[in-house]
C-alpha cells in the first residue's frame, strides 16, 4: 500500500452481464481494463461470500465466512472450461440491465450450475479440483454438508433441524453425508470453480497492478456453515439458539440504532484457542484480496450486544473484546497485515489507539466532512492524514450527487461551496468531490463507480437498516463514456496518483 494511489468501488454483481448479475467474466476484465487504462491502483469490491435470497442477498449476510457466491460465476466462462455448451446459454430469458432480479437469477443459474455438474461427473476428477477440496477441507466439507442439508429443510434455520443433526452427533452426520452425497459433490464442484474464475481475475488485475481491495463483515451470520459447523464460538444456549445478538447503538442511520441479529462471538473461547479460526479466516482472504477492508472494526475493541429477545437495538450494552491479544497473534502469523479498518460512527480514543499500534489506516468520508464543525471535522480534507484512505461516500451513502439533492442542508451546500471557492451545483458536485479527495494528502483514496459516473439517488446500492430493495444496482454499460474515462485519468495524473 505504499505510496499515493486511487482506485474506485464496484462489487462484481453491479457489473454488465447477460445473465442478470454481474459476473466474473468479460465484462470484469473488460473493467479491470478501463483501470488499468486510466491509472487507478485499486478496485475496492464488497464481499464475495454466498448470499441468501431469505436475507435480501446482503453480501454482508453470508451463510459461510470461508466460501465464494456461486452467483458470481460466469457461464461464458463455464463454456470455455468446457463444462457448458453454447447452447446452454441461448436459452438465457431476458433480464433487466439496469437491475439485479436475485430469484429469477437463481433460478436460472441454478439449471446451469446441474447441467454444468452433470458434465462434470462424466469426465475424471482434474488434479485441481482434488488439491482444492484437499486444502480447503477445514471449512469445504462442513459448508458443503451445510447447503446439502439447507435444500433438504427449506425454510428452515440449521438449529431447527432433526436435533442429532442440529446437534452435529457423530451418527447423524455420517447419515446425512451418506445421504447428500450427491448434493454435497455439486457444492464442491461450483466452490472450486468459484476459486479458480476468481483466482484468473485477481491474477490479471496484479498483473496489471492493481490491486483488490476485499470487504470482511466482522460477524457471521446465525444461518451460516460456520455457526452450525463450531457453535461453541459464539453465544448461544443449549437449544443453539442466540443469547445475545450484535448490533450498534443509535447513530446517523437510524434512530433506534441497528439490530443486526448476528450471534457475538465467545472472544474468551476463541482466545483459548490461540485464535485459530480467526486465523483460517484471515489466511483465506489475504489469498483472495490484497487488502481486506475490516468492516465495523470498532467491535474488536469493545462490541454492542443486545439480549436476543429485543426488537430494537436500544437496550443494549458495550461488551470489552480482547483486541490486542488478538491482533498480536494475528500479526505474528501475517507481519504487515494488509487491513484497512472501518472507523466510522462513534470511535473511542482505544480503537484508534489500535489501529495506530498496529499502522491499521481509517476511512474518511467527505459527505461527512461539510457539517457544523467542518473546521475540526475529521473528514474534512485539511484534517486527513497520510495513513488513511479517504471515499467521496461508501456503499451504505447516497451518491455525492444524491446526497447534494436529497439529504444535505443549505448550510452544508453553503459550507461545502466555501471551502470550494465557488458556488457547486449538483451536476458537478461529484468531481468537486472526486477533485477534493484526490487533492487529500491521504495515501489512497476511492470512489464509488456512482460518483465517477455522476448519478443520483437512484444508483444507491444500499440503504442500512431498510429491508429489500437493496444490492441491486448495475452499471449500464461496460465502459465509461471516454470523456469521463480521460478526465479520471487527468486528474490521477495531476496528483500523483497514477499506476506506473
Amino acid at each position: 500500500m505504499a505510496g499515493r494511489g486511487s482506485g474506485v468501488l464496484l462489487h462484481i454483481t453491479s457489473l454488465p452481464s447477460p445473465f442478470g448479475i454481474g459476473d466474473l467474466g468479460s465484462s470484469a476484465y473488460a473493467f479491470a481494463d478501463w483501470l488499468a487504462e486510466t491509472k487507478q491502483r485499486f478496485w475496492q469490491i464488497l464481499p464475495l461470500n454466498p448470499t441468501d435470497l431469505a436475507y435480501g442477498n446482503s453480501p454482508y449476510h453470508g451463510t459461510s465466512a470461508f466460501a465464494g457466491n456461486k452467483l458470481l460465476l460466469s457461464p461464458e466462462l463455464l463454456v470455455q472450461e468446457g463444462f457448458l455448451n453454447q447452447e446452454d446459454l441461448d436459452t438465457t430469458p431476458p433480464f433487466p440491465e439496469e437491475t439485479v432480479d436475485f430469484r429469477a437469477v437463481v433460478e436460472h443459474k441454478s439449471l446451469l450450475f446441474q447441467k454444468a455438474y452433470e458434465r462434470f461427473k462424466t469426465g475424471k476428477e482434474p488434479e485441481a479440483y482434488q488439491q482444492f477440496c484437499t486444502e480447503n477441507a477445514f471449512w469445504l466439507d462442513d459448508f458443503a454438508h451445510f447447503v446439502a442439508n439447507k435444500s433438504r429443510h427449506p425454510g428452515q434455520v440449521w438449529n431447527q433441524w432433526p436435533k442429532a443433526l442440529r446437534d452435529r452427533k457423530r451418527q447423524a452426520l455420517i447419515s446425512s453425508r451418506m445421504a447428500c452425497q450427491d448434493e454435497i459433490g455439486k457444492e464442491k464442484f461450483l466452490q472450486y470453480l468459484f476459486f479458480k474464475q476468481w483466482s484468473s481475475l485477481k491474477r490479471y488485475c496484479n498483473d496489471r497492478n492493481i490491486q483488490i481491495i476485499g470487504d470482511m463483515p466482522i460477524y457471521v451470520v446465525l444461518d451460516s456453515a460456520d455457526v452450525w459447523a463450531r457453535p461453541d464460538l459464539f453465544n448461544l444456549d443449549q437449544e443453539k439458539m442466540p443469547v445475545t445478538v450484535a448490533g450498534v447503538p443509535p447513530d446517523y442511520f437510524s434512530e433506534t440504532g441497528q439490530l443486526w441479529g448476528n450471534p457475538v462471538y465467545r472472544w474468551e473461547v476463541l482466545r483459548e484457542t490461540g485464535y485459530e479460526w480467526w486465523i483460517q479466516r484471515m489466511a483465506c482472504n489475504l489469498k483472495l484480496f490484497d487488502l481486506v477492508r475490516v468492516d465495523h472494526f470498532r467491535g474488536f475493541m469493545g462490541y454492542w450486544e443486545v439480549p436476543a429477545d429485543e426488537e430494537v437495538a436500544t437496550n443494549g450494552r458495550w461488551v470489552e473484546a480482547p483486541a490486542m491479544d488478538f491482533f498480536n497473534r494475528l500479526s505474528e502469523r501475517f507481519p504487515n497485515l494488509p487491513i484497512i479498518a472501518e472507523d466510522l460512527g462513534t470511535i473511542t480514543p482505544d480503537v484508534w489507539e489500535l489501529m495506530d499500534h498496529f499502522g491499521f489506516p481509517g476511512m474518511k468520508v467527505l459527505l461527512f466532512a461539510f457539517g457544523q464543525d467542518l473546521p475540526t471535522n475529521p473528514y474534512a480534507p485539511h484534517n486527513h492524514v497520510k495513513n488513511c484512505v479517504v471515499y467521496t461516500g461508501t456503499h451504505d451513502n447516497n451518491t455525492a450527487r444524491g446526497w447534494f439533492e436529497r439529504e444535505a442542508g443549505t448550510e452544508d451546500k453553503h459550507r461545502l461551496s466555501r471551502y470550494l471557492g465557488k458556488e457547486v451545483k449538483a451536476e458537478t458536485v461529484h468531481w468537486e468531490m472526486i477533485r477534493l479527495a484526490m487533492m487529500s494528502v491521504a495515501d489512497r483514496v476511492i470512489f464509488p463507480m456512482q460518483d465517477i459516473l455522476g448519478l443520483g439517488e437512484e444508483a444507491r446500492i444500499n440503504r442500512p437498516a431498510r429491508k429489500g430493495g437493496n444490492w441491486r444496482w448495475r452499471l449500464l454499460h461496460g465502459r465509461p463514456p471516454a470523456e469521463l474515462s480521460r478526465r479520471l485519468l487527468e486528474m490521477t495524473e495531476t496528483f500523483g496518483r497514477g499506476n506506473p
